[in-house]
């Protein structure tokens, strides 16, 4: 983007403000889940749901999409789902002239959002074309390249009780999504208005408030939010010190850590601490954006080693504990 200007930021924090508020018209509760849902999408990243059934993680990706006005698709994963179901396949055609040709028909895959609805009951064969898609954003197909839609989001959900008939996403895959979102039950008050709206006569109207354009557009100014070098400092510090071997982690992280993240958990941070700071109206990241980013971007980025799991070791308190580190160690210098 050219001749940037300071109306532009403000114009685009007034969207994004507009956005959220017309999610959480039709969305009960779950602002959390909102925020970082919109974090993720406008610093261009993808992003893994976690929460039980029923809890309207599929409604609430629906929603963000009209709102959006961006185009949206749902994948339910099997075990019996094939890569060509997901990214479409060449099929043989008549033309004009009669000849037999081949002519490539879409899959799910390219719309601009798709919900990968218990992405871990897919086969690893399925998992790697979508782990291509979202982190080349292209497919292919027969040795032809096709690319995805611009913006292009992939919002995965998996649930984490039923564990049977699963295949675990491997490291590489889970590393490419920006950030891993918790969706925790509502409470009693959420509950009840939940019924309200869900079991009567009249149902909220959803109004567009961007265009593709726009998302377009706030991506790239996201991009241009500044960030100082002690900040920048900051999440290098908080980011290697999630390695057991780093001089700077905490004891609990040396003790229960098998690997901690790398360069890309680095680049989610920065990211989605730039988007913050545009919704909050800032034009600069703040330590309070880093510290508030740094669960969703890292959370699934801790392998725990074999006693960390037998403990049943929270990655998000050892992120507490790593951020809490860094800053006392840079009080006391």
């Amino acid at each position: 983007m050219e001749n940037v200007h300071e109306s532009d930021f403000e114009q685009a924090t007034i969207k994004l403000r507009d956005a959220k508020q017309e999610i959480q018209s039709f969305i009960v509760g779950q602002e959390n889940v909102i925020d970082q849902m919109l974090w993720t999408i406008f610093s261009g990243g993808h992003a893994l749901l976690e929460g039980l059934p029923g809890l309207g993680k599929t409604m609430l990706v629906r929603t963000i999409s009209q709102v959006l006005d961006l185009s949206f698709s749902r994948i339910q994963f099997t075990p019996d789902l094939m890569p060509s179901d997901i990214t479409g396949t060449m099929m043989i055609q008549p033309d004009d002239a009669g000849k037999q040709i081949f002519e490539f028909y879409k899959g799910p895959l390219f719309s601009n959002i798709v919900l990968a609805d218990e992405i871990n009951r897919a086969t690893p064969k399925t998992q790697s074309a979508l782990l291509e898609a979202m982190g080349e954003k292209t497919v292919t197909i027969m040795g032809d390249t096709k690319k995805m839609s611009d913006p292009f989001f992939v919002l995965a959900t998996q649930n984490p009780i039923e564990m049977e008939g699963t295949y675990p996403l491997p490291e590489a895959q889970l590393d490419r999504f920006t950030s891993k979102i918790l969706v925790s039950y509502p409470n009693k008050r959420d509950l009840k208005e939940i019924i309200l709206r869900t079991t009567g006569i009249e149902q909220p109207v959803l109004e567009k408030v961007m265009t593709i354009q726009d998302v377009i557009n706030i991506q790239l100014l996201v991009k241009q939010i500044i960030i100082s070098e002690e900040i920048l400092e900051m999440a290098v510090q908080v980011a290697s010190a999630t390695q057991p071997t780093d001089p700077d982690s905490p004891e609990s992280v040396k003790k229960y850590v098998q690997y901690g993240c790398g360069p890309r958990g680095l680049q989610s941070i920065i990211a989605l601490a730039k988007t913050r700071a545009l919704i909050s109206g800032r034009f600069h990241v703040s330590i309070g954006d880093l510290k508030t980013v740094a669960k969703p971007a890292l959370r699934h980025r801790l392998l725990l080693n074999f006693e960390g799991e037998a403990m049943g070791i929270s990655t998000d308190q050892l992120i507490e504990e790593t951020i809490e580190k860094i800053q006392t160690k840079g009080v006391a210098k």
